[in-house]
């Protein structure tokens, strides 16, 4: 509106055009809303009527999409729209989506200000910046027409007599035309700043773009745990059996070779072929532990517990299977603080505690080392922190000098299966 040539411009007309749309649509809401609300109290003794109450508190949605489509009139930049899809299709899905969000409610209040309140200013705007210009700019049309050529009333205010008068009536018409350009774009300006403000903050599209920056991260993390599982079986139905009928070819091959420098080189092949086949088995377990994909965690911990080199005590009460990717990030925390157990803390005994409260995995490692852990200190806990972050989850370090060390884990989640 500050640069020159703006009452010249297409901007006024898109802001009557605004304002135009804005004055019937609240008016259509304003009936829609009370014949809902009669009707529906009315009925409310059958069904019948809750679907139309319910109908009039889901009303705020279609009414914004219309809006957000409007403010294209007058505002370039998009308005995003702020409902996020549900998370399953069907149409009680849908209703429990929409009732839970505060973007539903924000748009009926929308709705509920559009027709008790916007569109009466609308029109008034409407009326002061265009209808009263148009009516005094044509005095010399009402002079010459209705008027006989003898007289006008302007604005049904004052009557003209004279052909100069009514030529100044429309140069003061033509003024107000302009001033009433600026009055357009104003009262435009006002109304789709409120429009935005309610139904789509300009907040809202970094918001949805965080959020689905959240469910891309989710997704890598379900996609890369499928990959660990694919290489995991791959490894193990294919390269560890071949290497298992080598090994017993081998052994056989070595009983029946006579002594000499042909049973010696046999005897270092299987035992070379002993040693790959052992590394394998521990780079499948390092990759995806199968005790893990087909007993669920509290067996891989127990197993983790087992194998570590210092005295580990498990008490883990789950109800069931928990998703992948959360028995997946607690799984190799525990095994990554076991392993810095074993490497750095000296402790003779460490501990495992946990379980499913309050719809959350708590896991705890603590042991009696000497303390002074610290997670970017070479422990390999970062990486890990940042996968627990991945699923809304927060992992924590306590080792004060002298010890003892607790590590604790927090992931939300709700079971799978019992």
């Amino acid at each position: 509106m500050s640069r020159p040539g703006y009452a010249l411009s297409p901007w006024p007309w898109r802001s009557a055009g605004y304002l135009l749309t804005g004055a019937v649509t609240g008016a259509v809401v304003l009936v829609g809303i009370v014949v809902s609300v009669v009707a529906g109290g009315v009925l409310a003794l059958v069904l019948v009527g809750f679907v139309l109450l319910l109908g009039t508190a889901l009303a705020g949605i279609p009414v914004a999409r219309l809006e957000r489509w409007r403010l294209r009139l007058v505002d370039r930049d998009p308005a995003p729209d702020p409902h996020l899809p549900p998370a399953a299709p069907g149409l009680r899905v849908w209703l429990t989506a929409r009732l839970r969000e505060r973007a539903t409610w924000r748009e009926l209040g929308h709705a509920l200000l559009c027709a008790g309140l916007l569109w009466p200013v609308d029109a008034l705007a409407l009326t002061a910046g265009l209808l009263l210009p148009a009516a005094v700019t044509a005095t010399p049309l009402l002079m010459a027409t209705a008027g006989d050529g003898r007289e006008a009333k302007v604005l049904k205010l004052w009557t003209v007599t004279t052909w100069p008068a009514a030529v100044a009536a429309a140069l003061l018409g033509i003024v107000l035309f302009a001033l009433g350009a600026y009055l357009l774009g104003v009262a435009a300006g006002a109304r789709a700043g409120l429009t935005r403000l309610l139904i789509a903050p300009r907040e809202t599209g970094l918001e949805a773009r965080v959020t689905e920056l959240t469910r891309s991260r989710v997704r890598l993390v379900e996609a890369f745990e499928a990959e660990r599982r694919r290489i995991e079986r791959d490894l193990h139905d294919g390269a560890q059996q071949r290497l298992v009928a080598l090994t017993m070819t081998l052994g056989l091959a070595r009983l029946d070779a006579p002594p000499g420098p042909l049973a010696d080189r046999l005897a270092r092949a299987h035992d070379e072929a002993g040693r790959a086949l052992r590394e394998l088995r521990e780079l499948i377990h390092g990759i995806h532990p199968q005790v893990l994909a087909d007993y669920g965690l509290g067996a891989a911990v127990a197993d983790a517990a087992d194998r570590s080199a210092v005295p580990v005590d498990v008490d883990l009460e789950l109800p069931g299977r928990l998703p992948t990717p959360v028995e997946a990030a607690a799984y190799f925390v525990v095994c990554e603080a076991l392993a810095n157990v074993a490497r750095h803390s000296g402790a003779s005994r460490a501990r495992v505690d946990g379980g499913h409260r309050d719809g959350r995995l708590l896991l705890e490692v603590r042991d009696d080392g000497r303390g002074g852990a610290r997670a970017g200190a070479g422990s390999g806990l970062t990486g890990l922190a940042d996968r627990v972050s991945v699923l809304d989850g927060r992992l924590t370090l306590s080792s004060p000098v002298g010890g003892p060390t607790l590590l604790r884990v927090e992931i939300p989640c709700a079971p799978c299966s019992p």
